[in-house]
């Protein structure tokens, strides 16, 4: 199976989606206070929508497979871990200090989306297509 590696990082960051989600709603709830909430809120959010945009960027891979795309995913694995892990630390420790880290994971899913736009465009052009 082409990418074997790749699927099973989408596949655990869907699984550790919803297990941050349930561990929120279940065994944080009323334990934080509502401004960390939704800090931890967060940090599940933008995981769960960079796994699911993994995911197309996988399917697109298994139809076009182009070299961009392991760049793609990887900026997004590398910016979910530092985004979502750090915001997930911060509100359970509550240290603020681990908020520096969270613009730097910000950053990488920034320059993951990029990256998209960059491999789509050579895609085109790789097409002859204008």
């Amino acid at each position: 199976m082409r990418d074997r590696g790749w699927w099973m990082a989408v596949a655990l960051c869907g699984a550790l989606t919803v297990m941050a989600g349930a561990f929120g709603a279940h065994a944080l709830n009323g334990t934080l206070t509502p401004r960390l909430m939704t800090v931890f809120e967060t940090g599940v959010r933008y995981q769960a929508w960079h796994t699911l945009a993994m995911l197309a960027v996988l399917a697109w891979r298994t139809a076009r497979p182009l070299a961009g795309q392991r760049w793609v995913l990887g900026l997004w694995l590398a910016g979910m871990t530092l985004f979502s892990g750090s915001l997930y630390a911060l509100a359970i420790s509550g240290v603020k200090v681990l908020g520096a880290i969270t613009p730097i994971g910000g950053g990488l899913l920034i320059l993951g989306w990029l990256a998209l736009a960059v491999a789509a465009w050579r895609s085109q052009s790789a097409s002859g297509k204008a």
